[in-house]
């Protein structure tokens, strides 16, 4: 038996991690699944997210929710709650933040299958969802729906 943790590797956890000012400068650190034997779904949720827009630098906001049945590899949480708060100086449009944060998840992480639903607030007047995933759902994980309500302004 090894001395050695799963956790030995990480370099954020447990420490002051500033904010990172760029995603593309952001950490993401992975684990080992000690329960690479069992397939399951893992969520994570964001209800407020945000980014920038590329054009006029204004604030824009999102509700995300990210589901993946992990493989060999867990997104460590500290490293993905900072990643994702680098966007809060980004400019992008609401599909690049969201599909850029699903394919670099993916990219770490290759999962058995990953989705994200990016529920963005009106800009506009115009609530833009954006939803991805990386293939079918796995027919053998309870995947629950991800239940957040279409924005209705007033009405």
């Amino acid at each position: 038996m090894s001395d050695k943790s799963i956790y030995d590797d990480l370099q954020q956890l447990g420490t002051q991690t500033a904010l990172p000012q760029a995603p593309e400068e952001a950490v993401l650190e992975r684990v080992a699944n000690p329960q690479a034997d069992t397939r399951y779904c893992v969520r994570f949720t964001a209800p407020e997210f945000t980014s920038l827009c590329p054009m006029t630098g204004a604030p824009d906001f999102a509700h995300l929710v990210i589901d993946y049945v992990p493989d060999a590899y867990l997104v460590e949480s500290k490293s993905l709650k900072l990643y994702l708060g680098a966007f809060r100086n980004h400019g992008a449009f609401h599909e690049d933040c969201t599909v850029s944060i699903a394919r670099r998840l993916v990219d770490l992480l290759s999962p058995h299958w990953l989705r994200i639903g990016g529920y963005w607030y009106p800009r506009g007047g115009i609530p833009i969802d954006v939803f991805w995933q990386s293939g079918a759902a796995p027919a053998d994980v309870w995947v629950p729906e991800q239940d957040v309500p279409g924005y209705r302004g007033r009405g």
